[in-house]
């Protein structure tokens, strides 16, 4: 099961959202958490050179994948 979020652009908008509600009692420190934690380990591989390597089969992801998601740590 991957935890990661969807996006980066998804993780930022969750924390502006949360930010601009002043309304809002509770943030969701847990899945900022789980972004930050995908975020880092999409850093870790990419200094590793596996970024581009889905990490269960080995095979290449696609740029299309990694672009609606950065922090995709599969293929498909």
């Amino acid at each position: 099961m991957n935890d990661s979020p969807d996006s980066i652009d998804e993780a930022a908008e969750s924390i502006v959202t949360a930010e601009a509600s002043p309304d809002r009692s509770q943030v969701d420190l847990d899945r900022i958490e789980r972004d930050l934690a995908g975020v880092e380990f999409a850093l870790e591989r990419l200094d590793a050179g596996t970024y581009w390597t889905d990490e269960i089969t080995g095979e290449s992801i696609a740029d299309d994948v990694l672009i609606a998601n950065p922090v995709a740590r599969r293929a498909h």
